[in-house]
């Protein structure tokens, strides 16, 4: 009988040259992905940039649609439009899948500064926000730049209008004093709060978007001032003057409301039961139009279906563009898209989304398994190579969110998203602050990153 040590010798030599091979595989592997798609990339963007279809497309629904609020009107006719359109492109499987959506409804509302002098305060109510009584509610306004500071004066707020008066360092820092502003004012016995807009760049502009409430605390209105108006206040509260505000907001909500996800397919030739998925959400907020946020994102990520089928191109497993109703206010439509797929979540292979804007790509950021993203950066290789940014750690996004909790791995668009939030959530988000180049460039990103995942001899790894 050998010896234990010799044992082992025996196994390294044997293991050594295996290792070799495999590693020598797994590297042929990876560069044939490069190889195999790079002609193929460069017919995608070629065909994308060809025209401005998508954003013509972002154009016509937009304006012949307006805002896309959950519970409106001009929601349910765009999402029948978009069925009707997807069905004329010749994609598959087009549908609406029921979702509940909630419905908040901002009513007449306004604002008027009192004192030091009398004027109009131009104001939007943030989404989720109880109404004052029919005379508005009247006080004087306590200003602070943190709830740090909220919290040293808080014997000061009782009876006030507090103003969390927070210039714009990024979005993840500055959103808080919107979402949770009205609760931390409540606590400290102020009547009514508002916030100066979310937003690093404003021509008085106003910006909305969702706050919440805390049911051990009382709920006050909660209402969004421009940047110029809010650092007016502080000024004049400065210099020592008594600034009183009336704001009235009839803004309620009403029973939950009927919508829909809309969806289309590109079916796979191979393993038509196996999915990538990648979409944005087809509802915006009540003021402005939405196309950054996020006609674009959708209608880039169905014109990249059109492209692959202009092309010829059926990939092995079936691609999926989806519109994600009421992530705005409430984010239902990636949830309901969970639970009605939950079943086939393990046959969906990557979910994409875009929602920051059609702009200037920058790539992708990734959230999956170590073998997975080693795919994906080859995948990221074709994109590079085509001036379509890299493929990163990290990304995925609200309306993919839940399904990716089921293990699904996930990527978002990263683009140059500079003016993003001059415009976001507010009545400039319009088209012509897109620009048609950027967007195609969008679409073929999409178009690539879908296209190679989807024809990967077998499903991104777990």
């Amino acid at each position: 009988m050998p010896s234990t040590r010799k044992i082992i010798a025996i196994a390294v030599l044997v293991a050594a040259p295996a290792a070799l091979v495999a590693g020598a595989t797994a590297a042929a592997q990876a560069q044939s992905i490069a190889d195999q798609y790079r002609a193929t990339t460069q017919r995608i963007v070629e065909a994308a940039l060809s025209d401005s279809a998508a954003w013509n497309r972002i154009a016509e629904l937009t304006e012949k649609f307006g805002s896309r609020f959950s519970g409106s009107e001009g929601l349910e006719q765009a999402i029948d439009w978009i069925v009707a359109q997807m069905k004329a492109d010749g994609l598959v499987n087009v549908r609406g899948e029921p979702v509940m959506v909630p419905r908040w409804v901002r009513g007449e509302e306004s604002a008027e500064l009192l004192a030091p002098r009398v004027a109009n305060l131009p104001m939007l109510g943030l989404g989720g926000s109880i109404g004052t009584s029919p005379g508005g509610i009247v006080a004087d306004v306590m200003v602070v730049a943190s709830y740090d500071e909220l919290t040293r004066r808080a014997a000061e707020a009782k009876g006030r209008i507090v103003l969390f008066n927070v210039p714009f360092t990024n979005y993840g820092e500055t959103v808080r004093y919107r979402t949770g502003g009205a609760v931390a004012a409540a606590r400290v016995g102020a009547v009514a709060s508002m916030i100066r807009s979310v937003t690093p760049y404003s021509m008085r502009t106003l910006h909305t978007g969702n706050m919440s409430y805390d049911s051990t605390v009382t709920k006050i209105p909660h209402f969004a001032i421009t940047t110029e108006d809010a650092d007016m206040i502080a000024r004049l509260i400065a210099r020592g003057e008594r600034v009183r505000v009336r704001v009235k907001m009839s803004a309620r909500f009403l029973p939950d409301a009927p919508s829909r996800n809309v969806m289309g397919e590109l079916r796979g030739r191979e393993f038509p039961d196996e999915v990538v998925a990648l979409g944005g959400h087809i509802d915006s907020w009540d003021v402005g139009r939405g196309a950054m946020d996020d006609a674009g994102g959708v209608v880039a990520a169905w014109q990249a279906l059109l492209i692959l089928r202009k092309l010829g191109l059926q990939p092995r497993r079936t691609i999926r563009v989806v519109g994600w109703v009421n992530e705005e206010n409430g984010t239902r439509g990636g949830n309901a898209y969970r639970d009605q797929h939950s079943a086939e979540a393990a046959k969906h292979s990557l979910v994409i989304e875009s929602d920051g804007g059609v702009f200037r790509p920058l790539g992708f950021g990734f959230t999956g398994s170590d073998s997975a993203f080693a795919i994906m950066q080859q995948i990221g290789s074709l994109l590079d190579a085509a001036g379509l940014g890299k493929v990163t750690r990290g990304g995925g996004g609200a309306d993919i969110g839940p399904i990716m909790g089921l293990g699904v791995p996930g990527a978002g668009l990263n683009v140059d998203d500079t003016r993003y939030f001059w415009f976001h959530h507010s009545e400039a988000d319009t088209v012509d602050k897109l620009d048609p180049r950027e967007v195609a460039q969008s679409a073929a990103a999409m178009a690539i990153l879908a296209y190679v995942a989807a024809d990967l001899p077998r499903l991104l790894p777990r």
